[in-house]
């Protein structure tokens, strides 16, 4: 019985459209996942075929999978009426919002994982377009993701202009370091967030600091400025983003 009905609403032509979809959407979440992983963040290939596949899958459901339910399955089936897809697809959109929150998260003075949780939302909307079955544009949505992602790296503006970047020095003569890095940080235009002073029990001083600093800084100009005060013991630094 359950084939009869089954056969009945949904062709296997229909059928093997429907799994175009859900494969298409699989590449198009691989692809933008391929691009987040390279740069090592948290959510990765898996993640976004994941959601973009789901994302597909409810959407077909919502669209096709109550058909037996209307009036008419053949219209149904053709898109023309049946269960309002749109009710589906809402909770989707604001579903993905608790996936998204998991891969956001605050370190020291630095916010990360926003972009990478935007991904996932675009990917989702990526999914329910393929779902749909407005295939071409899933397909474009997935190349402007994508792109938009490569470019924004290759040429940085505003924001991106700067790295969030932990510093933290052991040094002998606290007075003398402590007006050397206050000129260089002015010369390199870096903002301080937060930053503390401990002196330890040996004489030594130990400055912990999180800049937002330009892209333009190398790690050369760093280890230089470094070279030219012998106060320094120790340094560690930690690049965020």
């Amino acid at each position: 019985m359950l084939l009869d009905v089954m056969n009945k609403n949904i062709s296997l032509v229909q059928y093997l459209d429907f799994t175009l979809r859900l494969l298409l959407a699989c590449v198009c979440g691989a692809v933008i996942g391929i691009e987040r992983g390279h740069r090592l963040k948290e959510a990765g290939v898996r993640t976004h075929l994941l959601v973009c596949c789901t994302a597909a899958l409810i959407i077909i459901i919502s669209k096709y999978g109550f058909a037996d339910l209307s009036g008419n399955s053949e219209k149904t089936m053709m898109g023309d009426r049946g269960a309002d897809p749109s009710r589906i697809a809402a909770q989707v959109v604001s579903g993905i919002s608790f996936l998204c929150a998991g891969v956001i998260f605050k370190q020291g003075a630095t916010v990360k994982g926003l972009t990478t949780a935007a991904g996932l939302w675009a990917t989702a909307g990526i999914g329910l377009a393929l779902g749909a079955g407005m295939l071409p544009l899933g397909i474009i949505a997935t190349v402007v993701v994508v792109l938009s992602q490569i470019i924004m790296h290759l040429l940085p503006f505003l924001n991106d202009k700067y790295l969030n970047t932990e510093f933290k020095i052991t040094v002998r003569d606290d007075l003398s370091f402590r007006e050397a890095l206050t000129r260089q940080l002015q010369e390199w235009h870096a903002q301080v967030f937060e930053n503390s002073i401990t002196h330890n029990p040996d004489g030594t001083t130990t400055y912990s600091l999180a800049l937002k600093m330009s892209n333009q800084v190398k790690r050369e100009d760093v280890f230089a400025f470094l070279e030219h005060n012998s106060e320094v013991i120790s340094f560690r630094q930690t690049i965020n983003g």
